[in-house]
């Protein structure tokens, strides 16, 4: 089969909206090429490539993703412009300028093994794809994601600042709920569970994301203790939780904001991130204005993490 590989140069704030829109279109993988994380890994010494020079330029995001070459893929551009036209009435998507290019099936195959290795995350999660061989070392957690099965596979600095803080917030003792909106290819679901919470309800807007993070759930065997459905921010969660999950964008956050101090339990925390620097202020005075105090707020690579508790 001949797939064509679309590339968009985007911003920061753009990419995990643009990333979700290849994946309604049916996309059969994302890549996101992002020059501050690829700096931050060289800075850090633990890159086995240290010959890649650092990059000079940090602003400009690069978004990959492949449609087969089918009768479908005509129209399926047609919505990709009309989508991107869309967003930047709501979010700064730079020139979002579009290369094709095209390919065969086993080049788009070999292309993903190349970039994808076993990842710790964070002091204990480690993420590999299913090709690779990985033996766990004293406590780590393995999650098994295929990159080309879903969006999100950690690496980005607004998942694995998630699962920094989800170390520090899940313990499996405490018999914790956890509400994970909008949860893309279902990491940070499957990270709480294996962390120890005593059951997950996880959700996303997106049919087509919620497909794959079954798909991610059943591979990580947590699917008795993951509930995985369809929903608008909390318009079909039940109940209240321990800890609330929103890896989103600001805009959607702050839509989210007055609806958590009813769905979040007296001494439970909601963790937020997706939200590029310069909105910061923004999430932390509307989650103010909703009876919420910061507790902690972590960033790399151009992105916050902000953990709220009630006042």
């Amino acid at each position: 089969m001949k797939w064509l590989e679309i590339s968009i140069q985007t911003t920061h704030e753009a990419t995990e909206v643009i990333s979700e829109i290849f994946h309604e279109l049916g996309a059969a993988g994302v890549l996101i090429e992002d020059p501050e994380l690829v700096n931050t890994y060289i800075n850090s010494g633990a890159w086995d490539y240290t010959d890649i020079p650092l990059a000079e330029k940090t602003d400009v995001v690069e978004v990959k993703a492949w449609l087969p070459k089918n009768s479908e893929l005509p129209n399926r551009l047609e919505q990709l412009q009309l989508r991107l036209m869309e967003i930047g009435q709501f979010v700064d998507k730079g020139t979002a300028d579009i290369v094709t290019s095209e390919i065969q099936e086993e080049d788009w195959a070999n292309n993903w093994k190349q970039y994808f290795h076993p990842e710790k995350i964070g002091k204990r999660i480690v993420v590999k794809p299913s090709w690779e061989q990985y033996e766990a070392k004293d406590d780590e957690i393995i999650i098994e994601l295929d990159p080309g099965m879903a969006f999100g596979t950690g690496t980005h600095a607004t998942t694995s600042m998630c699962i920094n803080v989800l170390e520090d917030y899940i313990k499996p003792d405490q018999s914790q709920v956890v509400f994970d909106v909008g949860t893309g290819s279902g990491i940070l679901a499957v990270a709480a569970a294996k962390l120890g919470c005593k059951h997950v309800q996880a959700a996303d807007y997106d049919q087509v994301a919620v497909k794959v993070a079954k798909e991610n759930i059943e591979q990580n065997h947590e699917e008795g203790k993951i509930d995985i459905f369809q929903s608008d921010l909390f318009a079909n969660f039940t109940g209240t939780a321990d800890v609330i999950i929103a890896n989103i964008i600001a805009d959607i956050i702050i839509r989210l904001l007055p609806q958590v101090k009813e769905r979040l339990n007296p001494n439970g925390v909601l963790l937020t991130s997706g939200i590029i620097t310069d909105r910061i202020e923004d999430v932390i005075s509307t989650a103010e204005a909703n009876g919420l105090a910061m507790e902690v707020k972590k960033e790399q690579g151009g992105w916050a993490a902000i953990v709220f508790k009630h006042k």
